[in-house]
């Protein structure tokens, strides 16, 4: 049964990766002046990728198990904030909109993490580098809107 969670849970997270094909970076973000600490382009599918199968198999650990109520709601926003954020930075343009989204995705983030921890210490610990990368991402998002205020949106 985890494995039938898994599935379901992962195409929930490639559905949320997939608007990073509908609303690519393109022109505009490569105009934007970025910090030196810049990940390269290269490691955004990499690490996405990697950190979905952890959402995933954390999401489908805690799924199968009692008491997971909490952690399952806490999963579903994460997953939609997750979806957010691209549409509204690269879609819309929105800076400002982006970084609010980044901040609630980073809130939802932990809250799912403990949630999940609560319940499974291996869900929970599946969590730490997608809250790294969250941090990461905000950072970036901060960064770059004070680098580039004539853009923010």
């Amino acid at each position: 049964m985890i494995w039938i969670c898994f599935a379901i849970l992962l195409a929930a997270c490639f559905a949320a990766g997939a608007t990073g094909g509908m609303f690519p970076p393109g022109d505009w973000y490569d105009r934007l002046e970025k910090p030196n600490w810049t990940p390269p382009n290269w490691m955004f599918p990499v690490v996405w990728t990697t950190l979905y199968l952890f959402i995933a198999y954390a999401g489908a650990r805690v799924a199968v198990a009692p008491g997971n109520s909490v952690a399952m709601a806490f999963w579903a926003l994460q997953i939609a904030l997750n979806t957010l954020w691209t549409p509204v930075f690269f879609g819309l343009r929105k800076m400002r909109a982006g970084l609010v989204v980044l901040t609630a995705l980073w809130a939802a983030v932990a809250a799912t993490m403990v949630a999940l921890w609560q319940v499974d210490l291996v869900a929970g610990l599946l969590f730490v580098p997608y809250l790294v990368w969250v941090t990461t991402a905000w950072a970036l998002n901060f960064s770059v809107l004070r680098l580039n205020p004539a853009e923010a949106g």
